[in-house]
Order: structure tokens, then C-alpha cells, then sequence
């Protein structure tokens, strides 16, 4: 069994997933924990995902805290597996998880050597063979998720509209948690229509080239034009710049880990953050009205936006975290804020009384 990049370089593994091929763009992160929240992840959609840790599954798999319903990633390379986890919340194996899903996986893959090959080759499509047969072809690769969920979680007078890209589910919850009504339309329907009943807007993460939401970007143009709080997030952050007018670069091989140093160049404070993303916006095309917010401080990466004059503002990494450290989550209070200053508070619509609180296992805590 091996993984077999674009260019024709392999690497071998033992299979432990589900037994199928796979193809998607090869990935990796460096993260010590979380590979739960890692494969649940939106971003992750259509990926293999490269674990670089050594051992993989050792608290198992819970039957609840995901980032969505499911698996997201086509297929995952690790090192060692555990076979026999140890956590009072372990419910299932990793391996029983994967196959469960229909998610192929190698085991016994030299994960450094493959993670700095990709450091010096740059990410690439990779063919994940778990098995001998038929080959999947690159056009089954979909990275755009095309959700039909919309679902309303009442927690509070004020009101936030989620445009949901592939959203992870503690956006939700960090939202909720701070006494705010959330309303979460896929990015694809009419979500302009509930704009009227809302004190703010999130843009949420999702996966893919942001080049690619032609569409989405155009009905964002006139979201910005609004005087009213908005709030990026990663693919959130990448649409926002794209639609004021800022140019956006692939990188080489992109921000995954939940370690990333970032400044706030207001303050010149510096966090730890959670991140997730393969694109970076280009600090100098930021136009006139629009500043740069965090730099990242490994290789001083644009991390953030904000307007000169409206409260509408963006992050490359993840404030939410999950997995990772928490220390940006005040973003979410600032957004708050920003929210109780605009100050509508107009009732939800009739039409969602019927379906709140409808997403599996949201798990929300305050």
C-alpha cells in the first residue's frame, strides 16, 4: 500500500482504514492532538490529510465534540496508530471510526520524510492506494461543500447570521456561548433575505481555492457595502479581501498546525493560534479603506483585515480554535460588541421556530 504523489514520488504504508483508493491534494499538520477536530474540520473537505505526529489515536475516538457530521478528508497518513486507546470519553478506535466512514488510511508511513518533501516540492495531489484495483480520477476531487442545514440556535436578543461555507461547529458554539442568536444559511441560498434581522454577519471558514466561489465573492461586494459588523473567518477572511479588491496567492504549503505566532499590529501583541489554509491574501493589494490586522511571525504572512471606517473586520486563523489554544477567542467578545453598538433586534423568522437547535450533536456549552 502506498501514497503516490503527482509528480510520481511514493511513499509506502500498511492500510488500516477502509479499503479504498483515494486521490485529493496531500496535506499535512503538525498538531500533538486534536486529530479528532482535525478530521471533522470543513477545511480538511476533499484533502488527504498527513499527521505529522508520531502516534495517532491513543485517547480514541468520542461519540461527540466533532466540528461537523462527519469525516471530511479523503484519506490520512500517520506514522503509528494505537490500537488499544486510554480515555474516559473513548468510544471507538480510530481505525473502527475510519472504516465506519469509508475513509482510507495508512499507518507505518515515513511522515517526516513525506512532510519535508512536501516542504521543498510544495503541496500536490497524491493517490492514496489502500488497495489493488481501480484508480480514482482527479476529477472526483470536489472541494466545495454544498450544505442544505439551516438551523437557528436561540441564545440571546442578539443576532448573527453564519454564512456557512463549512463551518466548524464551535463557531456555533463560541457564539452561542456569548448569548447570541445564531441564524446559519448555507453560502449558496438566499441567505441576503435574513440580513434585515440581524445585528452582524460571520463569513465562515470552509475548504477550497477562494478564487473559486465566483459567486459568492459578488454577493460579498454588497454584504461590504453595508454599515453593519461582519466578522471573517479563514476562507471567511480570504472571500472579504477578495471582494474589496485585494489579490489572493496559493502558498507553498500552507498554515496547519494549532502553533502559529501571530502579532496584532494595533496593539503588537502576539498570540499562538489554530490554523488551517492553503491561501494567504497579499498584505499590498489591500486596498485604500482596508488595513492589515495580524501578521503571522514565521513568515510574516498577511493573518488579518480590518476597515478603516466600518466594523468589518477578518482573521486568517481560527479564534475558535478546536483543536488548539483559545488565546484570540476575546475576537468573538469584540464581535460581540460591535454587535450591541449597532443594536437592531428584530425577532427570528417564523419559518425556523420549527427546526432550532436541528444540527447533530452541536453540543453547545455555555
Amino acid at each position: 500500500m502506498k501514497i503516490r504523489l503527482e509528480n510520481g514520488q511514493e511513499y509506502r504504508g500498511e492500510s488500516f482504514g477502509y479499503p479504498k483508493n483515494a486521490i485529493g491534494e496531500v496535506v499535512f499538520n503538525t498538531l500533538m492532538c486534536g486529530y479528532v477536530e482535525a478530521l471533522t474540520d470543513p477545511s480538511y473537505h476533499g484533502q488527504i490529510l498527513l499527521l505529522t505526529y508520531p502516534l495517532q489515536g491513543n485517547y480514541g475516538v468520542p461519540d461527540s465534540l466533532f466540528e461537523s457530521r462527519r469525516i471530511q478528508v479523503s484519506g490520512l497518513l500517520i506514522a503509528n496508530h494505537a490500537l488499544y486507546p486510554a480515555h474516559f470519553k473513548h468510544a471507538h478506535t480510530l481505525q473502527e471510526w475510519l472504516y465506519s466512514q469509508k475513509i482510507p488510511a495508512l499507518h507505518q508511513v515515513n511522515t517526516r520524510a513525506l512532510t519535508q518533501y512536501l516542504r521543498e516540492k510544495s503541496t500536490m495531489k497524491g493517490l492514496l492506494v489502500s488497495q489493488e484495483g481501480e484508480y480514482p480520477q482527479a476529477a472526483e476531487v470536489d472541494t466545495i461543500i454544498y450544505s442544505e442545514e439551516e438551523c437557528v440556535f436561540h441564545s440571546g436578543d442578539l443576532k448573527v447570521l453564519v454564512i456557512d461555507i463549512g463551518c466548524k461547529r464551535n463557531i456555533i458554539r463560541s457564539l452561542c456561548c456569548r448569548g447570541v442568536t445564531v441564524i446559519c444559511i448555507p453560502w449558496w441560498k438566499d441567505w441576503e433575505q435574513y440580513i434585515p434581522e440581524c445585528n452582524g454577519v460571520v463569513i465562515s471558514n470552509g475548504p477550497g481555492n477562494p478564487n473559486q466561489y465566483v459567486e459568492l465573492i459578488t454577493r460579498v461586494k454588497g454584504l461590504i457595502t453595508l454599515d453593519m459588523p461582519i466578522f471573517g473567518i479563514c476562507l471567511g477572511h480570504q472571500l472579504l479581501s477578495l471582494a474589496a479588491g485585494a489579490v489572493i496567492e496559493k502558498m507553498a504549503y500552507g498554515h496547519r498546525s494549532v502553533n502559529q505566532p501571530v502579532r496584532d499590529e494595533r496593539t503588537r501583541k502576539c498570540y499562538i493560534t489554530s490554523q488551517n489554509h492553503g491561501y494567504m491574501v497579499v498584505k499590498e493589494t489591500l486596498p485604500e479603506d482596508w488595513m492589515p490586522w495580524f501578521t503571522n511571525l514565521n513568515d510574516y504572512s498577511n493573518e488579518g483585515m480590518y476597515h478603516k471606517y466600518k466594523p468589518i473586520r477578518s482573521v486568517q486563523f481560527h479564534p475558535e480554535a478546536s483543536p488548539g489554544p483559545n488565546d484570540t477567542a476575546f475576537l468573538f467578545d469584540e464581535f460581540v460588541y460591535d454587535m450591541n453598538a449597532y443594536g437592531r433586534t428584530i425577532s427570528v423568522s417564523s419559518k425556523y421556530k420549527a427546526i432550532e437547535n436541528q444540527v447533530y450533536d452541536l453540543e453547545i456549552r455555555k
